[in-house]
């Protein structure tokens, strides 16, 4: 199932959307969906890194103890 949206976006990205959507033979369509799916998966990422930075009992591993322990 899928479902229907509309944006509004400036003229110089519609522009580019279009310039990419013609040399890739890929719909509009299909590009914003990989670019909404890409974002959101980076976004995902983002805030389980933050919650791992900001989680105070996550331990802290040095650089020279990972060297050190993987002998390099």
């Amino acid at each position: 199932m899928s479902k229907s949206l509309s944006v509004r976006i400036p003229d110089k990205l519609a522009k580019k959307l279009d310039s990419v959507a013609k040399e890739s033979e890929r719909s509009k369509s299909f590009l914003i969906q990989k670019a909404l799916e890409s974002f959101l998966e980076e976004q995902a990422d983002l805030q389980i890194a933050l919650d791992r930075l900001h989680d105070t009992t996550d331990e802290i591993i040095y650089l020279e103890d990972m060297k050190e322990e993987l002998e390099i």
